[in-house]
């Protein structure tokens, strides 16, 4: 009786031993670091694999180091021409330094998703609406810039900003819509008159090379007659050009 009595006076103590030491392991994984506090106190980083911590005197936070995609939701914005749109976004980020992510910030991912709204909505409004359609790589970049920025305190590295979707009133869509209308007219019209003036010039040179010479200018007078009584049954009476000539001298 006292060899059992003996037994378990050993057995209590390796047994709290054991799960005492097992209460303290952690596995932290490639794509994570570990932020260790002893007594409330910043000691260092976990890096990935087996880790073990002081029960009840350590203690980790896990922090995830891939790129986060988080949606900016639709923001009412008024452009610098004062027309109000409806804009959202996506942005691209991940943690650089651990420890930064967990010490500086409370909760850095619902920072980082107020701070791309608050940006977001601060740059759209100091451009013009133009300028949103047509430059939109240009504001993505300025967007990563601030965000960045502000975020890099944070131990954050904002690596994309992409302005999704922008939403416009009905009546600046039918203005949009009228203004590209007149902008194709415009440019048919252009190219009507670019052509006239070419042709105009081509039939100029004709002129001049059909003058140096009258028996050319004969030889397209009968092609002319040709083509013209090529199309159907019709009578033409040929008139001499030198007959022409003649009477052209008369009249005056």
């Amino acid at each position: 009786m006292n060899d059992v009595y003996g037994a378990l006076g050993l057995l209590i103590p390796l047994g709290i031993l054991v799960l005492a030491f097992l209460s303290g392991v952690r596995i932290v994984n490639e794509y994570e670091n570990g932020v260790v506090f002893r007594l409330g106190r910043f000691v260092g980083l976990k890096r990935a694999g087996f880790r073990w911590i002081i029960p009840f005197i350590e203690r980790i936070v896990i922090i995830d180091l891939r790129t986060v995609a988080r949606d900016v939701p639709p923001q009412d914005v008024i452009t610098k021409d004062n027309v109000s749109v409806k804009v959202n976004a996506v942005v691209y980020f991940r943690v650089i330094h651990a420890d930064k992510a967990v010490l500086q910030v409370e909760d850095y991912l619902y920072a980082t998703s107020q701070l791309s709204q608050t940006t977001l909505r601060a740059i759209l409004g100091q451009v013009e609406l133009d300028q949103l359609l047509s430059e939109r790589e240009r504001i993505n970049r300025e967007i990563q810039k601030v965000l960045d920025a502000h975020t890099d305190p944070w131990g954050i590295k904002v690596s994309n900003v992409e302005v999704k979707h922008i939403d416009l009133p009905v009546e600046m869509q039918r203005a949009i819509a009228r203004q590209a209308e007149a902008e194709r007219e415009r440019r048919a019209k252009i190219i009507a008159a670019e052509g006239e003036h070419q042709a105009a010039e081509k039939l100029s040179l004709a002129a001049e090379v059909l003058s140096r010479n009258p028996i050319t200018l004969q030889l397209r007078y009968l092609q002319t007659l040709v083509e013209i009584t090529g199309g159907g049954n019709q009578t033409i009476i040929p008139i001499p050009l030198d007959l022409m000539r003649m009477l052209d001298l008369t009249r005056k």
